[in-house]
């Protein structure tokens, strides 16, 4: 991201907008959001990540003289703008929900505070980020859900949809749960492990199996995991295994770490089997890895027949999200500052989850004392403040008789949207990706069972507070007056 100029990563229109702003000398500060109206996957919860990247891409935000050539030579905006363009930079504020949290439809995961020109421009590029990673994080999450606590290596790089899909798709997925990548780029630009094993063609490049596997685990003492599925798994492979294993016992070079990959076949049958020979040859502790098209269903459904895997290498499924291949994450216009006000916006639709929610937001977090779980969380006006010694009542913003009474002492709040920037300055400093890691994990526990589940999980209620409510339906009720009046 540092090493390239990504001003220009935004729809042609933002452009476009921006010149007209200009020439008709309209630049007033703004509040855009970032939302999206239903969780991936069928999940009952995404995990919000990309935020690192965001924050790289306002700090190097500029146009370059190429990029002002190029502009120039589209015979579309004039000079007067150009050089204004030429002085850009961020002046505003942006808040958001640190990565690696658990979030849920309709509330604010950034919130950009800054002069219309400067949120137009960067609505693309914060999109595609924040949408791609928390994308591949939230499926990491279900399919590490799935694993029951094995470790799930991320291998899926050359199945993404590029190098850069590949290396921050990676970054995601290990933020989401994955103990690792196959990706040596990722593991090098964050710091986190780098993982794998062999291919086929290793063992094919040899005169015959036995060989292939001798000559590997001479190279790797520490870490001998030895892919058994060229050939035949049951009656070549294990059994070279298992030879290889014996010769270094018996030389007294037993690995930290050895094992068995299956790569194909019934992964259920194949790896029992391979336990059994496995353990009546006397390598109780080497383990069996498992990859071969896998996503959360194949390894829940392989948990339920009690496949004897404990390690699972996924790929394809994983890196592209492949059922879900996109975040459905959207940019709308919440508020106008005039004469020093911010005066709330709203869009209407016919599909009453398109409505926005308008005004200057944040959102809190509300937790049950008593199991430390989510209840629900709670937008709230900016300005507004909360005591966990008073009682909340919250409430269903469409089914608005629908209402949960919490008394005084029975929970707790947190707000969730922390300033990012300010007035132009990074206020914010991003933790490494373990360490988003470790949190999220805590993240996920703080959800119920019924929510994690992966098939019609229990849905976590997103309510709106009562003064921003009332403000929505004001709003509605003019609009609707208005409409009514004009025909």
């Amino acid at each position: 991201m540092t090493d390239q100029n990504l001003t220009l990563l935004t729809d042609f229109y933002e452009l476009t907008m921006m010149q007209g702003y200009f020439k008709n000398h309209s630049n007033p500060t703004v509040i855009f959001d970032v939302f999206y109206r239903s969780n991936p996957s069928g999940s009952g919860y995404a995990i919000c990540c990309g935020l690192d990247q965001v924050i790289d891409y306002i700090k190097n935000l500029h146009f370059g003289e190429e990029d002002i050539a190029y502009l120039r030579s589209l015979s579309i905006f004039d000079e007067d703008f150009l050089e204004y363009l030429r002085k850009f930079h961020f002046t505003g504020s942006i808040y958001a929900i640190p990565e690696g949290t658990v979030v849920f439809p309709m509330e604010p995961l950034v919130k950009v505070i800054a002069p219309i020109m400067e949120a137009q421009l960067v609505e693309t590029a914060i999109l595609t980020i924040i949408n791609h990673q928390s994308l591949i994080a939230t499926k990491a999450s279900r399919v590490c859900f799935a694993a029951h606590g094995d470790a799930v290596m991320e291998f899926g790089l050359r199945r993404a949809q590029g190098p850069d899909a590949g290396t921050y798709g990676a970054r995601a997925a290990v933020i989401g749960g994955c103990s690792g990548t196959s990706n040596v780029l990722c593991a090098k630009m964050f710091d986190v492990p780098a993982l794998g094993t062999h291919a086929h063609s290793w063992i094919m490049s040899f005169e015959d199996e036995l060989t292939a596997f001798r000559k590997y685990a001479e190279l790797y003492p520490n870490n001998a995991t030895l892919l058994v599925d060229t050939y035949d798994t049951l009656r070549s492979g294990v059994p070279n295994a298992i030879r290889v294993f014996q010769e270094l016992k018996e030389a007294n070079r037993m690995p930290q770490k050895y094992g068995i990959r299956l790569d194909s076949g019934d992964l259920a049958y194949l790896s029992k089997q391979a336990r059994k020979m496995l353990d009546n040859a006397g390598f109780k502790e080497a383990s069996i890895c498992a990859s071969s098209d896998l996503d959360e269903y194949l390894i829940d459904s392989l948990k339920t027949q009690k496949a004897a895997i404990d390690s699972w290498g996924v790929g394809t499924n994983l890196i592209t999200s492949k059922d879900c291949p996109a975040f459905g994450g959207v940019y709308k216009l919440a508020a106008v500052k005039k004469d020093g006000i911010f005066v709330p916006k709203i869009k209407l639709s016919e599909n009453q989850w398109k409505i926005t929610n308008p005004g200057n937001k944040t959102v809190y977090r509300v937790y049950l004392k008593e199991s430390g779980k989510i209840k629900a969380d709670l937008i709230a006006l900016a300005e507004e403040k909360y005591s966990e010694d008073n009682p909340l009542m919250l409430f269903d913003p469409l089914a608005t008789w629908k209402k949960t009474y919490l008394p005084a002492g029975t929970y707790k709040m947190r707000e969730i949207l922390l300033p990012i920037f300010e007035n132009g300055m990074c206020v914010y400093q991003s933790p490494s990706v373990m360490e988003i890691k470790e949190y999220c994990a805590k993240e996920l526990n703080t959800l119920w069972d019924e929510t994690r589940r992966l098939i019609n999980p229990h849905e976590v209620y997103v309510d709106l507070s009562n003064e921003l409510y009332q403000i929505k339906c004001a709003l509605l009720d003019n609009l609707n007056a208005n409409n009514h009046n004009e025909k």
